[in-house]
């Protein structure tokens, strides 16, 4: 796509830039011809180079390009790179008087009644979304959902014809050395392919806590973000998201998301437009040898997690997890680091009772965890939430487990945000999940109820409505423009 305005001050000499990986696989290998070989010899050999046509012809329809227009949000107002050299674009102009800017990417239908996967930062400030087919047709186009953590979102296109579709394939069996190709739109070129090779699989790089993207050698570069990663049967074993570049353009080394963490963040924010995720309540860091040899854990390979914090009253705490404990396996999986942990967690369902494999002072036992959700997703799925109708939010009261978690002091009154509707005008004005409104205009609220009479009259009298809100400890005014609905 085109990219979101980042301040010179966290862009880092090399930088982990947006992108889209595209994936299937060459076929063959050209063989040098021997020296005594006649000087038209390379022209026969060219017929054994993997001609990869059939199977472009096949997967094209599905992919296409996606067109957004947003609110351009000034420097200061970006969100903290994940991590040294990590954004997810480029700079993009601020548009003159007030427009709106605009910026592409890609990204590929799922299913025939028009479900449409690319990344979460293709459309995280999406004013309006427009998807252009293979055949040209630009259809408008939903957010379902959208799951910052694994940078996937969904679309809904509707069409009158069945929609051409492309099958998330199991990744667990791609292997560095096998061919892929990436197709997308980059720099608004629609429809363009590249071929390349895995280079790597598991790669951490710092985007977030279930970092495990697989990385290609395959030319990807602004506008690819969201596009597929194709292998050699047309199954897509990847989502396009980044790559590693000193100057913004593709330098060969670029990272897709598994199509195996895909389909399962895909499946969930198609029937719910969120993603639940299982929550233990602990930090915890790898083991080197030091460590091993201090610990006297023995060898240091798959040593598991050790576990440096313990949340009060979390589901960890409730099981009887210390701190200094090692966390070697997850209901009978091994666990080889803290990443380990984190996905395995992630994996399961809140509510489940879940065994915990603990190295404590030399001697192995089991505990029993039942976990609960990460409390930011656990206010999404509040049954009690309440939505005031014209912009998009969904507001819960201020329970003792979400104010002990937000550090809230006892006399902290007003209401919770749930849940905020992508592309509503309260997504639009930045509000966020978790965040406390505190007051409605000039008036303080002390409940839900308080907070959504307040905006329901606003909206009923045709007014913007300003929100006071407190987020991280610091309060201000947010101004929701009503009018954006639609």
């Amino acid at each position: 796509m085109s990219y979101l305005p980042v301040s010179p001050l966290r862009v880092a000499r090399i930088a982990l830039v947006a992108g889209l990986l595209g994936s299937s696989a060459l076929v063959g290998l050209a063989t040098a011809a021997p020296a005594t070989a006649p000087q038209n010899a390379g022209l026969a050999s060219h017929a054994m180079l993997p001609d990869f046509s059939d199977l472009v012809a096949k997967v094209k329809p599905a992919v296409v390009s996606i067109t957004i227009k947003m609110v351009a949000r000034p420097a200061a107002d970006e969100d903290p790179a994940p991590a040294p050299g990590l954004r997810r674009g480029a700079p993009t102009p601020t548009p003159p008087n007030g427009r709106l800017a605009e910026a592409r990417g890609s990204g590929f239908i799922v299913s025939a009644d028009g479900f449409v996967v690319t990344n979460n930062h293709v459309v995280q400030d999406a004013k309006t979304v427009t998807v252009t087919l293979d055949d040209g047709r630009e259809l408008p186009a939903k957010v379902i959902g959208r799951d910052p953590r694994s940078d996937v979102a969904v679309l809904k296109v509707e069409a009158a014809t069945a929609l051409p579709y492309l099958e998330l394939a199991e990744t667990t069996n791609v292997r560095p050395g096998e061919w892929v190709l990436a197709m997308g739109n980059p720099f608004g070129l629609g429809g363009t392919v590249t071929a390349g090779i895995v280079s790597a699989r598991g790669r951490n790089i710092g985007a977030g806590p279930y970092d495990d993207f697989i990385q290609v050698d395959a030319p990807i570069n602004h506008g690819n973000s969201g596009g597929p990663l194709f292998n050699q049967a047309g199954q897509v074993v990847g989502v396009n998201s980044a790559i590693l570049s000193p100057s913004g353009g593709s330098i060969g080394i670029g990272f897709a998301i598994p199509s195996d963490m895909v389909s399962k963040v895909v499946a969930e924010l198609e029937t719910t437009g969120h993603v639940t995720r299982g929550y233990l309540g602990v930090e915890s860091q790898p083991i080197d040898k030091a460590l091993a040899a201090a610990l006297h854990l023995g060898d240091p390979e798959n040593a598991g997690a050790l576990i440096t914090t313990v949340v009060p009253d979390s589901p960890a705490g409730k099981a009887g997890l210390r701190e200094g404990d090692v966390l070697r396996a997850i209901n009978g999986s091994k666990l080889a680091d803290p990443r380990a942990l984190a996905r395995a967690i992630a994996a399961i369902k809140p509510g489940t009772d879940t065994k915990l494999d603990v190295l404590r002072d030399g001697k192995l036992e089991t505990l029993t965890a039942t976990l609960s959700a990460i409390p930011s997703e656990a206010l999404a799925d509040a049954g009690a939430a309440q939505r005031p109708e014209g912009i998009g939010l969904a507001l819960t009261q201020i329970s003792p487990q979400m104010r002990e978690q937000l550090d809230l002091p006892p006399s902290t009154k007003g209401a919770l945000v749930a849940r905020v509707q992508p592309g509503s005008p309260a997504a639009l004005a930045g509000l966020q999940e978790g965040d406390l409104i505190l007051g409605v205009g000039t008036h303080a609220v002390a409940s839900a109820e308080d907070a959504v009479g307040a905006i329901r009259k606003a909206v009923k009298a045709g007014d913007d409505v300003a929100l006071r809100v407190m987020r991280d400890g610091h309060t201000g005014y947010v101004a929701v423009e009503v009018t954006h609905q639609g």
